[in-house]
Order: structure tokens, then C-alpha cells, then sequence
């Protein structure tokens, strides 16, 4: 009942409405672990401008991942965790309908439900228990023996590290990726519809349509969903217009 079938899912503007990390850094502040300059000063003009539709999403989250890097250096694992947790018990709700319902089906079906997300792997790992997912993948922030974040990192937002994050599920649950689903809004998502044989863009990016646009295999099976307010759309990728 679908055991070689896995469903692989981003998690920030995929299923959750937004970015968690966003909202791990801003309690980092209000509990007085980093400055509040850190988010006025460097990364909410990022974040206003992408708001305002005047900037670009993923100029915000590079800022946002290399301020998180860069303020986590020195503070405890256990902070970050408690955060982390409570995070999605306040805010895990927040989630696209759209995709919802797709965790629940694939689960009803008998496939594995998967995480890959460049979210810190605390958040991913607290959001993949909330929605029971079989497995997860995240961006590691490194720590030393003491649990002490270093600065290191091993990202999972880009479409090298998804691409390879795949092949090693694909290895351990010995999975048909050509019976496997997908589901990703940027273009660090694009190695994981080109690898799955259903894959699924959920509100994406001008630079993920752009890329999918020249990939004509690609283009043939990509489903493409966007979610506004309570109305879901699917649309047609060739029909698709936008300046």
C-alpha cells in the first residue's frame, strides 16, 4: 500500500505560511538572548521590502539565515530548542490548507511523509512531530561538546543539498522516486520535482517558474497551486502569466 512511496515536503512558504526561522529570531530578541538591532537594523528593511512586494523573498532569507548564523554563535542548544518548541506550539497551526490535506492523503495512503526544509533542524524537527512525519532533514547548526553553537553549518536550503537529501531517503526506504511526490515553493526545490515523478509547486517564485519554464520534461507533470485567503487554485503552467 504505497510502502516505495514518499511524499517530500518543504516547509517554509510551502506549509507553513511563512518563514519559521522568522519567527525564532524574533523571540531570540524579546527574551533577550540577541540585540534588537540585530532584526531592526539588519533584516527587517529586508523583510519590509519583500512585504511591500518591492524586494525580493529570498534577498530576506538569505539575510535572515546569515543573521541567524551569525547571532546563534555562543548561545546554548538548549535556548534555540526551547524556542524551537515553543515556536510551533504557538505558531504550527499557521499552515496552507493546500498542503494539509496532502499530508493527510499521503498519509491515509500508506506513504512515507517527508521533510526537507532549510529551516534550522530544531524547528524541522519540532514541525515533523506536530504533523507525524516518517523522517525530516534540516539545516544543521553545528555545536560544540558542550552544546554550544559554533557557526558551522550544513545547509538543506539549496537544490544540491535536497537533491542529495532524496537520494539518501530514496536508500533507506527504497523508494520508486518515480512514484514520488513533491512539494516546494523556491527554487532550492527544483532538484526534488526533477527527481519525484509528481511534483508540485505551491505559491512559487517568479525564479522558480522561470526555472521550471526551461526545463520542457519538467513542465510536462508539474502541478502548480496557489493558495489565497480560503480559495485554492490549480493552475496551468503554460497559462500562467506574470511580469
Amino acid at each position: 500500500m504505497g510502502n516505495n512511496i514518499a511524499a517530500f515536503f518543504d516547509i517554509d512558504g510551502t506549509i507553513y505560511r511563512e518563514g519559521l526561522i522568522t519567527e525564532v529570531f524574533k523571540k531570540m530578541v524579546t527574551h533577550e538572548l540577541i540585540d534588537a538591532s540585530e532584526w531592526t537594523d539588519r533584516v527587517r528593511p529586508a523583510f519590509m521590502a519583500w512585504d511591500r512586494r518591492q524586494g525580493d523573498y529570498d534577498i530576506y532569507l538569505d539575510r535572515m539565515v546569515e543573521a541567524f548564523k551569525r547571532v546563534t554563535v555562543g548561545i546554548s542548544s538548549e535556548h534555540i530548542n526551547l524556542i524551537a518548541k515553543k515556536v510551533i506550539e504557538q505558531k504550527g497551526d499557521r499552515v496552507y490548507q493546500f498542503t494539509r490535506n496532502e499530508i493527510e492523503r499521503h498519509r491515509k495512503l500508506g506513504h512515507k511523509i517527508i521533510a526537507i526544509s532549510g529551516s534550522p533542524d530544531a524547528l524541522v524537527n519540532y514541525m515533523a512531530e506536530k504533523y507525524l512525519f516518517d523522517n525530516w532533514r534540516g539545516t544543521v547548526y553545528h555545536t560544540d561538546e558542550n552544546g554550544i553553537y559554533t557557526g558551522a553549518i550544513t545547509p538543506m536550503w539549496d537544490s544540491i543539498s535536497k537533491k542529495k537529501a532524496i537520494h539518501e531517503m530514496e536508500q533507506l526506504y527504497d523508494l520508486d522516486l518515480s512514484q514520488c511526490y513533491s512539494y516546494g515553493d523556491t527554487n532550492g526545490d527544483l532538484t526534488m520535482f526533477e527527481n519525484t515523478g509528481h511534483p508540485t509547486a505551491v505559491n512559487p517564485t517568479r525564479e522558480l517558474l522561470n526555472h521550471i519554464r526551461d526545463n520542457e520534461e519538467l513542465m510536462k507533470r508539474i502541478n502548480v497551486v496557489v493558495e489565497r485567503k480560503d480559495v485554492i487554485y490549480h493552475l496551468d503552467i503554460h497559462s500562467i502569466i506574470y511580469e
